[in-house]
């Protein structure tokens, strides 16, 4: 059968690989926000270059 450090070994490697996946779960989101967040910014500013070019 199996032998406690091989047990252990294999928890590891599915903690390593739980960690990444929510790791990359979590960063795939942080980005996708963080350039909605700068589109909505550029929009904003085109927007109002706009108008203030329209009013003078």
């Amino acid at each position: 059968m199996f032998e406690f450090q091989q047990y252990l070994g294999f928890l590891l490697f599915l903690s390593v690989l739980t960690l990444g996946f929510w790791l990359m779960i979590f960063l795939v989101g942080f980005v996708q926000y963080w350039l909605g967040g700068s589109i909505i910014e550029l929009i904003k500013e085109r927007r109002a270059k706009k108008k203030q070019e329209q009013s003078v």
